[in-house]
């Protein structure tokens, strides 16, 4: 077994991390990263109320199944959520449609993630290898699910 061992009464200096090597702007100020931050809620707050979203009750009705069903996939990434500002949770409506709907959980597992912000932004964002198409555009048109699924999995690992 390989131990480092330091003798009684020997002084261990701690590195010091020198800043003089990074440029001034190295960092985001506090004033960009609340404006991130405000951007991003502002965002989520749109996206939610956006008129493809609808609640568990209707995706239930949609599926076909019960909102403790829908829940369910929700949690196991089997169909996308988002959490809803005041409770529960708003669908996209799209992801019930069969071009999309059977590969829902193969994406969330090979992206590694449930979350439903990360697989609603892995589906809505335009991607070099599908022409700058996004995901759920490309699955629309036709592209194969496993060149899809195979974007999924790059990103995740």
């Amino acid at each position: 077994m390989n131990t480092l061992a330091i003798p009684l009464g020997a002084t261990v200096k701690e590195p010091r991390l020198s800043t003089a090597r990074l440029p001034a702007d190295a960092y985001a100020h506090e004033a960009q990263t609340t404006m991130l931050m405000r951007s991003g809620a502002a965002y989520r707050r749109e996206r939610i109320q956006a008129a493809d979203m609808v609640t568990t009750d209707e995706a239930a009705e949609l599926a076909g199944a019960t909102r403790v069903t829908i829940n369910a996939w929700i949690k196991a990434g089997r169909c996308i959520g988002v959490a809803h500002l005041r409770r529960g949770y708003k669908l996209p409506r799209w992801q019930f449609e069969p071009f999309v709907f059977p590969h829902l959980q193969p994406l969330s597992q090979a992206l590694g993630a449930t979350d439903g912000w990360q697989l609603l932004a892995f589906l809505e964002s335009p991607h070099p290898a599908l022409d700058g198409q996004t995901p759920r555009v490309a699955l629309e048109q036709g592209v194969d699910a496993q060149r899809v699924l195979g974007l999924a999995t790059a990103e995740g690992h």
